[in-house]
Parts: C-alpha cells; sequence; structure tokens
C-alpha cells in the first residue's frame, strides 16, 4: 500500500468513526450515503472499527424495503480517560469513558504552591482514578492536566505565577510515573475545549472562554479550532494591562486584568470591609442578598470582568463570550454588571451577534476539556497503528 492510499484510508476510517459518533445509531449504508464512500469500502473499515473494539452492532435497524440494516453504535465503554484540574487552592480529577462522560470524580481543597507536594497529591488522586476504572478493552488509555500558568507546544509549564512554578516538566514527571501518554495543557484552554465539545459553546464557531478563579486566563476557539499561538501561550489575557499604574503583579507588570477581577480580587476587597476570617466565594455569595456592601463587591468586580471582555470582543469579534471556572458560581450578581459595561463600551458592531454567557459545565469545564484532547489523541494514534 502507498503511503497516499494508507493517508486515505486512514482518513476515510476517522471520517466513518466521527460519523458513528456524532450520528449514532447509524448503518453503514447511511454511512456511505452520508459520506459518498462506496458500501464496500465502508464495510470494510467498520469491520476494522469492530476487531478494534471502537464500535460495536447493536442489531437490527427499520428497514426501507430490503433486508433490515445492522445497526452501529460507538463503544464508549472500550477504554478510560483522565482529566486532572489544578486550581491555585484546589485539584479536580475525573475518569471518563471514550464519550466524555464522567464516571468518578475526586476533589480537594489545598495550596498548590509547592511543585512537589502538589505532584504526590496528584499523583496519589490520578492512582485512585485508575482503580476506579471499570475493566475495559484499552484500560485508562491517557492523563491530561490543566494548569494555570504558561505552557508551551511540548507540554512543558514555562511559568505558572499564581503557583510560583517556573520551567516544570510535569507532563514528563508523569509520563515516567505512570506510563500513560499525558497532555499538560493551559486550565483556560482546556475549560473553552470542554465548553465546545460538552457544554455552552457547542453551538458556535467562534468563541472566548473567560476562566474567571484566583486569577483569570482566556481560551480562544476560532472556526472550532483552539488557537495556541506561535508558540503555545495565546489566552494569557488576565495579564492584559487595564491601569498602566495599577497594582503590582506577580508576572511582573502593574495593572493587570487578574488584579481587578477575579475570585482573589473579590476575597481581598471583601477582607478590607468584612472580618478577614474565613472569607470565601461561596460566604460572600450566601451574604450578597441581604449585605449591601457585599453585593456592591459583585457589582465592581462584574464592572471589571465587563471591560476586560469589551476588549475582548473588540479583539476577537466572537460569537459567544463564556465566564467559567470558580467566579461563574456568582452569575446572579455578576451578569448585570457584565452587561452594562460591555452595552457602554464594546463596538456596536461587535454586540450586534455577540452571545454573553456563563458555563453550564460548571467547575468541570477544564478537567472535561483535557479528558477530551486525551480521547481525541486515543482514538487517532489507534486509527494509525494498522498502517504503520
Amino acid at each position: 500500500m502507498t503511503w497516499n492510499q494508507q493517508l486515505m484510508k486512514v482518513n476515510n476510517k476517522q471520517a466513518i468513526l466521527e460519523t458513528i459518533l456524532e450520528r449514532a445509531p447509524i448503518s453503514r449504508a447511511d454511512i456511505s450515503q452520508h459520506l459518498g464512500l462506496t458500501k464496500g469500502t465502508v464495510s470494510s473499515l467498520v469491520n476494522e472499527l469492530l476487531e478494534a473494539n471502537l464500535c460495536i452492532e447493536s442489531g437490527p435497524g427499520v428497514s426501507s424495503g430490503g433486508r433490515r440494516p445492522v445497526i452501529l453504535l460507538f463503544q464508549e465503554k472500550a477504554g478510560y480517560s483522565i482529566g486532572i484540574d489544578l486550581g491555585v487552592n484546589y485539584i479536580l480529577g475525573i475518569l471518563t469513558d471514550l464519550n466524555g462522560d464522567i464516571v468518578s470524580e475526586i476533589s480537594r481543597n489545598t495550596n498548590n504552591a509547592n511543585y512537589q507536594e502538589t505532584f504526590e497529591r496528584m499523583k496519589e488522586m490520578i492512582h485512585s482514578l485508575i482503580k476506579a476504572a471499570p475493566e475495559s478493552h484499552y484500560g485508562v488509555v491517557g492523563i491530561g492536566i490543566g494548569i494555570p500558568g504558561i505552557v508551551d507546544n511540548n507540554g512543558e509549564i514555562l511559568l505558572a505565577p499564581n503557583l510560583g512554578w517556573k520551567n516544570v516538566n510535569l507532563k514528563k514527571d508523569m509520563e515516567e510515573e505512570f506510563g500513560l501518554p499525558v497532555i499538560v495543557e493551559n486550565e483556560a484552554n482546556a475549560g473553552a475545549y470542554g465548553e465546545k465539545k460538552f457544554g455552552a459553546g457547542k453551538d458556535h464557531e467562534h468563541l472566548v472562554y473567560v476562566s474567571a478563579g484566583m486569577g483569570i486566563g482566556v481560551g480562544i476557539i476560532l472556526k472550532n479550532e483552539l488557537y495556541r499561538g506561535a508558540n503555545g501561550f495565546s489566552g494569557e489575557m488576565g495579564h492584559m494591562i487595564i491601569d498602566v499604574h495599577g497594582k503590582p503583579c506577580k508576572c511582573g507588570s502593574k495593572g493587570c486584568w487578574e488584579l481587578y477581577a477575579s475570585e482573589k480580587a473579590l476575597v481581598d476587597r471583601a477582607s478590607e470591609i468584612i472580618h478577614p476570617e474565613g472569607i470565601t466565594l461561596e460566604s460572600l455569595i450566601e451574604q450578597a442578598s441581604h449585605n449591601e456592601e457585599i453585593s456592591e463587591l459583585f457589582k465592581e468586580i462584574g464592572h471589571y470582568l465587563g471591560i476586560g471582555i469589551s476588549n475582548i470582543s473588540n479583539t476577537f469579534n466572537p460569537q459567544q463570550i463564556i465566564i467559567g471556572n470558580r467566579l461563574a458560581m456568582a452569575k446572579e450578581w455578576l451578569r448585570e454588571p457584565i452587561v452594562k459595561v460591555v452595552e457602554n463600551h464594546a463596538l456596536k458592531f461587535n454586540q450586534d451577534e455577540l452571545h454573553i454567557s456563563f458555563s453550564v459545565l460548571s467547575s468541570y469545564s477544564p478537567s472535561l476539556g483535557v479528558s477530551a484532547h486525551v480521547i481525541e489523541n486515543f482514538l487517532k494514534t489507534n486509527l494509525n497503528q494498522k498502517y504503520q
């Protein structure tokens, strides 16, 4: 088989698998008609997918005049993926099947400033998730980790200012520990991908995800593809300067957006007006309905979120901007001031078809996003193996 023939077979098999994923239950004949491939080609490649345990036959479907067709389904239980969302003060780990459905999860509130201690915590969590995986043909196929920092195209963490990490090769350390493929991704990129695949972004080709937690990161989807920039550093808009004479930031600059519009900014401001002990986002949300000072604080944070979102709208002209991570829990208090600022400051042409939404996946956007990346890499590798 020539290289061109191999490539065509891989591409056709991938198209068939994607069609089964998107349109199941579906017959071979319907796949042939949908993709414009011959019935013989579809039948041959479907047999390879059946042998690889990536799809299954579920019995006869409805006849359109002749013999009843055999219906195909994706075999989502053939393997499992692990997605880790590492925050500044928490770790969330999920185990999903190959369809992205969560099977098991573990969450820990913890300080993640020390790399070695954090690595041990993640290692323990991943071992627990692997043990929780049901028996399957492929077992756990890989691990994805979302990090609040600058990650290059090779998965090395160059800088995570809110963690205090610099030049850390978490991917290498994890692959040595588990012997599985590991993807390390910027947390906001992972969140954007999670929302695009499973959440609020499913219906839009051009969207921006704003991860508003202890810091702020941005994930950008253009023409349904995650935009990473030349070296993988795109989306660090938490360090967009909104006040050149403003507060000093851990990144080395001043007046960065996340100093005024993040969960940390909210908690810091709250500690100036109420007793500082035990202040959390959750406690402030509880108080906002009956404490005017607290509700005004949320309006202030929403105002500053709106400033950054106006800049994003003017820069990328997206169809949708999704606000996610922990501050999305306060959407009741943030929506109005955000929308007001955007209406007053974003260019009117950009507002015509702009939808400002809050995450529907809640805190699961990044972990589902990296888990989806792992699954896609596994499927691509599997489809290529027969022809290598």
